[in-house]
């Protein structure tokens, strides 16, 4: 009771307390509709990166494929490539093409050949100013439809030509739905199913540049391989026959630019080394 009538004495009369009991009296605190005081500035010094982007415009013939520097500052934009093209994009030139999509790596759509290197701009991380401007150019050796998006029917037409669908003999039986595997059966496919047709491998193999008509190249001859080792797949011996051809498989020189250059990190030369060697024993 005391420390209540204590509590109640005016604003005046406080400063009379004693230093003990004057500790155990709780501090007023602001009303939680208070303005609160506004964060300190962070924000990161301008970082300015440049770009050489490769341009060319069909609508344009007189012009000639040409590179183009832009300039941003890396300080207020996303980590990867292709953060950085579609700020370009928003900022500075609407008219620069490239194509994207998921931002994940799982489309393919936004390969390109970056600093001499092909793969996703969504998963290619910005080089820090202190390596100088970053080229910027379509995948080699393909023809180019404007700026960075080129022209894929061919790359997709070899792709087709491996059928790379589930083939039967038997007929489907009207009470069964499912064709079974088993998990070893399954585990062979590792390696291969996760290709996403970005043609990063293809464009960076000189026998897919020398001969793009008749060599198949590593995507496709992968997913050629990805049926060919179904076990609920019933053309095995069809589908060797069809790419057993000195230019659809054996313009393959085990250059290995394929493996390295995978955003997926898969190994297409060796899906293919793994199809010489079925040819052998077939």
């Amino acid at each position: 009771m005391a420390a209540a009538a204590l509590l109640r004495r005016s604003p005046a009369a406080r400063v009379l307390l004693s230093p003990a009991l004057s500790s155990r009296l709780v501090a007023s605190k602001p009303h939680s509709s208070s303005p609160a005081p506004p964060p300190p500035s962070s924000k990161p010094a301008a970082t300015t990166k440049t770009f050489s982007i490769y341009r060319w415009d069909p609508d344009s013939p007189s012009t000639k494929p040409h590179l183009k520097d832009y300039k941003i500052d890396v300080s207020d934009c996303g980590p990867m490539v292709l953060d950085a093209l579609i700020k370009i994009k928003n900022e500075q030139d609407p008219s620069l093409t490239f194509r994207r999509s998921c931002r994940e790596g799982i489309c393919g759509s936004c390969a390109m050949n970056i600093d001499g290197d092909n793969g996703l701009a969504c998963l290619t991380k910005i080089k820090s100013e202190a390596s100088g401007a970053s080229t910027i150019s379509p995948l080699p050796h393909m023809f180019v439809v404007k700026d960075l998006v080129v022209d894929m029917t061919n790359f997709y037409n070899q792709y087709k030509s491996v059928e790379p669908w589930l083939k039967r003999k038997d007929p489907q039986s009207p009470d069964k739905k499912e064709i079974l595997q088993s998990k070893t059966d399954r585990a062979k496919l590792d390696g291969m199913y996760e290709c996403i047709l970005c043609a990063c491998c293809s464009t960076s193999c000189p026998s897919y540049w020398w001969n793009p008509e008749e060599y198949l190249g590593p995507a496709a001859l992968l997913h050629a391989n990805r049926w060919i080792q179904d076990s609920r797949d019933q053309y095995t011996k069809e589908r060797l026959d069809s790419i057993n051809d000195e230019f659809k498989l054996y313009r393959c020189h085990t250059i290995k630019n394929c493996t390295h250059a995978c955003p997926k990190g898969l190994n297409p030369a060796k899906q293919i080394d793994t199809i010489k060697k079925l040819q052998l024993g077939a």
